[in-house]
């Protein structure tokens, strides 16, 4: 039994003992038990929670995403879950919003909300980093619409976080394939750059090159974030020198970010290569803020 299960359906039904349950099994909730080896990950603590009310409520927020196929759901916090029961264990977060039928489904055998309102909630309650980066990777894994999103914001619209949902939903982007890749994305956009397109191939004589994590096109600018995967085996490291020496034969720029640069220097470099295209265009950098200068178009273009 890898799954959560209720301890006294599983007495009652014969399938453990009662010493089985206790010296085999830890309780995750009240009566709500686990092999004890068992890693408890955000679905399974989903799960749990589920059993917890009686699977009768309806799980919300990151547990929600994670149930829908979200990566990195953080399993360390509680779990979140619709219900009217408001004295929760140590580990369960209760939620006494109203929803509407159309905006829960069943998953995994559990009462869930549907991805486009476990977006608006997770847009209404989390600070605006945290939300859109999750929001993020539920629609990356969910393929979800922001356009049925938008719809929830506005059958939702006198409810509390509403404004800041508007402002989170605006900053989605599913190309993101990792929180740091959300962060450094908001970072960009928050110092008055255009918002980048993300995964931008790269191509040359109809051979993709590279994906580069996001940038902008039109000025062959590219910014990536090399995580910790990037450097931990000699193959990988040697494989982004080689993409990052194709890109750059190529004609663009290729801004290579890690968790040790700060958003200074990761703004320093950027806005010295925007103007450094700039000069290359032709067009005249100190004309303003790289960020706010509009390319001319030339004849024939």
């Amino acid at each position: 039994m890898g799954e959560p299960f209720i301890g006294s359906e599983a007495l009652r039904a014969g399938r453990l003992t009662r010493h089985q349950l206790r010296t085999a099994h830890i309780a995750v909730y009240p009566d709500v038990y686990v092999p004890v080896a068992t890693t408890l990950t955000a679905v399974a603590k989903a799960k749990a929670a589920s059993l917890w009310t009686g699977r009768e409520g309806i799980i919300a927020g990151q547990s929600a995403a994670a149930l829908h196929g979200a990566r990195w759901v953080d399993a360390r916090r509680p779990a979140e879950v619709l219900w009217h029961n408001r004295r929760a264990p140590r580990g369960v977060l209760v939620w006494s919003d109203r929803v509407a039928d159309d905006e829960v489904t069943t998953v995994r055998g559990v009462r869930v909300t549907t991805p486009e309102r476990t977006a608006l909630d997770i847009a209404c309650r989390y600070p605006q980093r945290r939300a859109v980066a999750a929001i993020d990777a539920l629609a990356r894994a969910a393929h979800m619409k922001l356009a049925d999103v938008e719809l929830l914001v506005d059958r939702h619209k006198g409810r509390r976080g509403i404004r800041a949902a508007r402002a989170a939903l605006n900053l989605v982007d599913p190309g993101a394939e990792s929180p740091q890749e959300t962060y450094l994305r908001l970072t960009v956009i928050g110092n008055h750059f255009p918002p980048p397109q993300t995964q931008i191939p790269v191509w040359d004589c109809g051979a993709l090159v590279a994906e580069l994590d996001m940038g902008w096109e039109h000025m062959m600018i590219g910014l990536d974030y090399e995580g910790d995967h990037h450097r931990t085996t000699r193959e990988a490291f040697n494989k982004g020198i080689r993409r990052h020496d194709a890109v750059t034969e190529l004609g663009w720029t290729d801004i290579r970010v890690t968790c040790n640069d700060t958003e200074g220097a990761i703004i320093a470099r950027l806005t010295t290569a925007w103007r450094q295209r700039l000069c290359a265009l032709g067009e005249n950098p100190d004309a303003g803020p790289p960020w706010t200068h509009v390319r001319r178009q030339r004849p024939g273009e």
